[in-house]
């Protein structure tokens, strides 16, 4: 079920690389990957995922709302995050020459889904 969901973000959207669904201790529940890549997605987002739980909790402490969206941009690839519930998100990776703004919207329509998926 998630891994069709991430599949069709990632198709979708131009220069899509792979999604992943992933917990903010760090494991990954499902991922989707383009053939073509050699980027290890599971490692970066891992990575990444301790620097979201920190954003997440400043947040938190500086009473700004809940954690919604961030965006990460490196030479190479854009890295879309988006929270889905106090447990889970799913993060987009994007060729840097990709539709950024797609993601972005992808990334939000299906993350109903995702959370009912969730549920």
């Amino acid at each position: 079920m998630f891994r069709n969901i991430l599949e069709k973000i990632v198709a979708s959207c131009s220069g899509g690389v792979g999604a992943i669904l992933m917990g903010y201790d760090g494991i990954a529940i499902d991922h989707y990957l383009i053939d073509d890549s050699n980027h290890d997605l599971n490692l970066v987002t891992v990575e990444y995922s301790n620097v979201i739980k920190e954003i997440r909790k400043t947040s938190e402490l500086l009473e700004t709302g809940e954690l919604q969206e961030i965006t990460i941009k490196t030479e190479l690839f854009y890295v879309i995050v988006r929270a889905l519930t106090d447990e889970y998100f799913v993060a987009l990776t994007i060729d840097r020459q990709g539709n950024y703004g797609q993601g972005r919207y992808l990334l939000m329509r299906e993350a109903v889904n995702l959370r009912e998926a969730l549920a």
